[in-house]
């Protein structure tokens, strides 16, 4: 017997401004119907999350992308992640 399919939902990411010397990353994120814009303070490990509607979805999974590929991101680029929930 096959277990159940666990849910999914792409998650996708547009930066928007990175800082080195600032230590800051800026960007939004959509995941089923909802929109948050973001501020990583990397060098605070520090996740700022804007509106407060259904962040805690994206809280988690986002800070994980984030802490693995945040010197892989850049401005203007479009990333995608998936997150073990619908949304």
């Amino acid at each position: 017997m096959s277990s159940p399919q666990l849910p999914q939902t792409t998650a996708y990411l547009r930066v928007t401004d990175c800082s080195w010397e600032g230590g800051t990353l800026q960007g939004e994120v959509t995941a089923g119907s909802f929109t948050w814009e973001f501020c990583w303070l990397f060098s605070q490990s520090r996740l700022d999350i804007e509106p407060s509607l259904g962040r805690a979805l994206i809280q988690e999974p986002l800070g994980r992308f984030l802490e693995q590929r945040d010197y892989q991101l850049e401005p203007g680029g479009d990333y995608q992640f998936t997150i073990r929930a619908q949304i």
